[in-house]
């Protein structure tokens, strides 16, 4: 959610601060500040809104000098957004600065101890607490008073801690919250992501929960939760810069949906070796995949709709049951999981809170994880049993394109790859669709070469307020993608239904001029979706269709509009069915005049609960 930058170094501090933050601004936030020490105080600046309004009042950084701060851009969740509830935040002194992402819980008890003890505080959030508190032990050691700290708060929290009696060194604290460190050249770093300082540095070390690290110009030295010292492995970031610019395009949602066929071709080609699915590193046995008697696919978002679709495949290709559980839910469903169970999260981040939480209990149960995720040495891929990589590149929009349509290849070979060792696909299905996937990056480059055609059904439709999209099976599980992407970015209420469904009250809210996305891809029940687009129209509705080549002609004769892709393996059907739908929300939003890689309220990285 909320993005972390630090510096410690020998250049200024302020204009390295703004921006790693700017490079931080699709997470998602409110405010933006920063804080640096210079000649004996720490001076902070801050506002309400987007990142341009500190930078100008800062001059770029250049009104504020130093060669030591942090940064934060913050989503507000204690006390509404303003210049006050913005980071850093100062104790009461102003000896101690802090920046924070996550939730602290026993804010409210701390604070109210704190304010017994006669320390004022300015703001409603619960950040500050951690600032007050940190000056409230310090007693000329700022470590030992950290480590008091983090003995009495609880919740998920990633710091950033500064202090003017300790100038050369910055203090960096993570549980549950991602935060990583950079090691430069007479000039250290932290950050709550790695496109932050990866102009800098491509050396970094992943904290791990509960630990703290202290960083100066010279180096850093990290602690484990006893503040014992510890050694950390050193990793090489390979990706390029420039992968986190937008290259030319308007939003990196544009970007990353055009960066769509290379990204799937990163994703498969390698595991395609010999007319076999080749899975890098699996740790489970072919014992251990017969012994299993159930998949759980547990994630959040766009990834538990990768997950919905997935259930259909892998059931059909294992015969064994598979449950999807929305991530937030499943530790309070008291799920049914045991040493015979595989769970597979998903997640782009690999942080998101959620669905970490749900792996730590599926663990407590006694199951086998699994994780599906695209961020390397990601707190989820560190905990889990088997970690398959998407290697999508990194992904900046808040609405997810390309991380969707890779998690989407590696769960279908995944299950591929099971139904293989399991004896439950034959040989002439399963050569099939592995040639039908090695195809399957050019097909979507002809599915976006149609974008000019999309574009234009978005300006015949971007007007509406209310949008239903409709499908069965598989195209319903698309359908819900489809919605979704349509109201994160345009803000149009949608909604998605499974088709059968119409007649148990769903219809009811048909009238004349209602737009209908009619998703019907699958052609095993093709005639039946079709039946839907003649009982919606014969309400009033206007459809737009998406169907595949081999269907145009009599949904044409239907459908007022129609988005097309080319014929495949109907398990690879939802794979180039969600291009037009990413296209379509996208071009409606950019009609409507909509903060595309920003929407409101929304956040990359969901790292709250």
């Amino acid at each position: 959610m909320c993005g972390i930058v630090g510096y410690v170094g020998r250049e200024q501090a302020a204009p390295i601060l703004l921006d790693g933050l700017s490079r931080l601004e699709y997470r998602g936030y409110d405010s933006a500040g920063v804080a640096v020490y210079h000649d004996g105080q720490v001076r902070v600046a801050k506002s309400k809104g987007r990142l341009q309004v500190l930078s100008d009042m800062i001059q770029g950084g250049r009104a504020i000098p130093g060669t030591i701060g942090i940064g934060h851009t913050r989503w507000a969740t204690h006390g509404a957004p303003s210049d006050t509830n913005s980071h850093p935040h100062v104790s009461h002194s102003g000896k101690i600065a802090v920046v924070h992402n996550g939730i602290i819980e026993n804010y409210a008890q701390l604070k109210s101890f704190l304010q017994a003890k006669g320390v004022p505080f300015v703001s409603e959030t619960d950040s500050e607490v951690v600032a007050q508190l940190v000056e409230y032990f310090y007693e000329g050691d700022l470590l030992a008073a950290v480590g008091r700290v983090l003995h009495r708060i609880e919740g998920a929290y990633a710091l950033g801690i500064l202090c003017c009696d300790q100038p050369d060194q910055l203090i960096a604290v993570r549980k549950d919250s991602p935060l990583i460190l950079g090691l430069g050249e007479e000039s250290n770093f932290l950050a709550s992501d790695v496109t932050a300082i990866l102009r800098h540095t491509r050396d970094v070390i992943y904290m791990e929960d509960g630990e703290v690290a202290v960083l100066t110009a010279q180096g850093i030295q990290c602690y484990n939760s006893l503040l014992q010292p510890i050694t950390k492995e050193v990793a090489r970031v390979d990706w390029e810069v420039d992968a986190a610019e937008k290259g030319g395009y308007e939003h990196f949602m544009a970007k990353e949906i055009m960066e769509q066929p290379e990204a799937l071709r990163r994703t498969i080609f390698p595991r395609i070796q010999d007319g076999e699915v080749y899975l890098e590193d699996f740790a489970l046995t072919d014992e251990e995949i017969r012994d299993l008697q159930k998949l759980y696919i547990v994630a959040c978002g766009s990834s538990y709709h990768v997950g919905m679709v997935g259930k259909y495949h892998l059931e059909r290709l294992l015969r064994k049951p598979v449950e999807v559980a929305l991530a937030s839910e499943f530790r309070y469903m008291e799920p049914i999981v045991d040493e015979h169970t595989l769970v597979v999260v998903i997640s782009q981040s690999g942080e998101t809170l959620d669905t970490m939480a749900a792996l730590r209990e599926a663990k407590r149960l006694g199951a086998k994880v699994l994780a599906i995720v695209n961020v390397v040495g990601s707190s989820i891929a560190r905990e889990s049993d088997v970690v398959l990589y998407t290697w999508a590149g990194p992904e900046i929009a808040v609405a997810t394109t390309k991380a969707y349509s890779t998690q989407l290849a590696v769960l279908n070979l995944l299950g591929l790859y099971f139904a293989r060792r399991l004896g439950t696909i034959e040989t002439e299905e399963y050569r099939d669709i592995l040639g039908q996937m090695l195809l399957l990056s050019a097909q979507m480059e002809e599915v976006l070469a149609q974008k000019s055609q999309i574009q234009y059904l978005a300006s015949r439709y971007f007007n509406h307020e209310s949008i239903f999209f409709m499908g069965r099976n598989v195209d319903y599980a698309l359908g819900l993608e489809g919605s979704l992407k349509l109201k994160e970015i345009s803000y149009i209420h949608s909604e998605a239904y499974a088709a059968g469904e119409l007649k148990h009250g769903t219809i009811s809210l048909i009238e004349d001029g209602t737009l209908v996305v009619a998703v019907g891809t699958y052609g095993a029940l093709f005639d039946k979706a079709l039946s839907n687009v003649v009982e919606v129209k014969s309400r009033g509705a206007d459809v737009l269709a998406l169907t595949t080549a081999s269907h145009a002609q009599r949904m044409e004769e239907v459908a007022n509009g129609m988005m097309l892709i080319p014929d495949t393996h109907p398990m690879l059907l939802p794979s180039l069915g969600v291009v037009p739908l990413q296209l379509f929300a996208y071009y409606v939003a950019l009609h409507r005049g909509c903060d595309i890689d920003k929407p409101r309220n929304l956040a990359k990285s969901v790292t709250v609960e």
